[in-house]
């Protein structure tokens, strides 16, 4: 039934939990014994994440792809981040290593529209890359704004939605919760 084919699960939306989800069957995974990869494409790996701090600890390879959620950076550094972190990503899948492979926030990176991004992560190749991954695999991708072609590709589609966050309250980010 399921076992036997990897699925691929969207977890978008503007609420609080996308990443925090598929961290969450990462962990899972890992304890069933499974290989997991997770692939960041917007944290920058310049700093340091809690949970990547965790996963280092059970074995599970996690790479930041990005420069980060800042404006200081200009769009040819964000266009150089992700022409160099799609190929990675990419061939993390398509390898058939792992059993769990997170392309975290690429929802997020494909719906950039300040400047041009698809020759650098054209969509056209990131469907593809989906259709055609190993059978065995399970694809999690998170990031809001996920794009109708991605849901479309998906085997399962979460909308995290928000209906309160302390943020509007001007409560900033929470160590251990939000990093």
């Amino acid at each position: 039934m399921g076992e036997s084919r990897g699925m691929v699960l969207v977890h978008t939306g503007h609420g609080k939990g996308k990443t925090t989800s598929a961290l969450g069957t990462a962990l899972r995974s890992v304890g069933r014994g499974m290989s997991v990869h997770i692939l960041q494409f917007i944290k920058s790996p310049e700093r340091t994440y809690g949970e990547q701090l965790a996963l280092k600890k059970l074995g599970v390879e996690m790479e930041q792809l990005g420069i980060g959620f800042t404006w200081t950076k200009t769009p040819e550094e964000h266009r150089e981040a992700l022409r160099i972190g799609w190929p990675k990503a990419k061939e993390a899948l398509l390898s058939g290593k792992y059993d769990v492979v997170i392309w975290d926030e690429l929802n997020n990176a494909l719906s950039i529209d300040k400047f041009p991004i698809d020759d650098v992560l054209p969509l056209k190749d990131v469907v593809e890359t989906i259709q055609n991954k190993p059978k065995h695999v399970h694809l999690l991708i998170t990031g809001r704004d996920a794009p109708k072609e991605i849901k479309e590709a998906a085997d399962l589609v979460s909308v995290v939605d928000v209906e309160k966050h302390y943020y509007d309250e001007g409560i900033p980010a929470i160590k251990g919760i939000e990093f």
